[in-house]
């Protein structure tokens, strides 16, 4: 773990003992669930640490003002809970609803959420297409995250939305992303925000091409977005 308080102090950020007893049984309970159900590809303890504990964490750069326990936070596509529980351990005040289809997924996340003693924490087993149009998590969240979620021009779509006027929605991006931030940058004016940034990620062991697309959400977004399950991966928005 000293990777991982190292780079959370970086970022502004210093680890008690109890979150860093967190994260050791997160990153235990990660592995142990991994060995009969695909979780992630990343295996080695240490880089468990960086590559998603910490990278997830990077989200704070995002957020010059922090989070607070009236800020209202969803994660989109959680997969294994990135990045919304490691900001959970880090902000256990701040209520966190997590959105993942994968029933499984979702029921890895009930047992994280339990095994970890978080409150203030909804699971939303349900696809990011349906769930941004009930009326509970319709423009509901003033920060909404998404990490490995779609490529960017489908992202966008599938975040968005959950996005309140004046809210902001941090998208992780990795690689040649150029490109895809500017065949989404029609997209996300279509769905009422604005690319505000692309904040490189220079924390110390993420130095890898890692960036946060950083987007505004300045009007409403129109009621056919996101389409029916499948439309935006199939037909990119552009």
């Amino acid at each position: 773990m000293e990777r991982l308080i190292a780079g959370a102090a970086a970022l502004g950020t210093d680890l008690s003992p109890d979150q860093v007893a967190q994260f050791e049984l997160y990153r235990d309970e990660l592995l142990a669930w991994n060995r009969t159900m695909n979780l992630t590809a990343i295996t080695d303890r240490e880089e468990v640490a960086t590559k998603l504990f910490l990278d997830s964490l990077t989200v704070f750069l995002a957020l010059p003002q922090g989070l607070t326990p009236a800020t209202r936070l969803v994660d989109v596509g959680s997969g294994a809970g990135f990045p919304g529980i490691p900001l959970k351990i880090v902000r256990p005040d701040v209520p966190l609803t997590l959105v993942e289809a994968t029933r499984k997924k979702a029921r890895f996340l009930e047992h994280l959420v339990e095994r970890l003693e978080l409150s203030g924490v909804q699971i939303v087993a349900a696809r990011a297409e349906d769930a941004a149009h009930l009326p509970e998590h319709r423009e509901a969240y003033q920060v909404v995250t998404a990490r490995a979620l779609a490529r960017l021009p489908i992202a966008v779509e599938l975040t968005v939305p959950f996005c309140a006027i004046g809210g902001v929605v941090v998208i992780s991006v990795k690689g040649d992303f150029g490109p895809d931030v500017e065949r989404a940058s029609g997209a996300v004016e279509r769905l009422g925000g604005h690319i505000r940034e692309c904040t490189p990620v220079t924390v110390p062991w993420l130095d890898d091409g890692r960036a946060l697309v950083i987007i505004d959400k300045l009007s409403p977004s129109p009621e056919a977005f996101p389409r029916r399950a499948g439309m935006p991966a199939k037909r990119p928005l552009a």
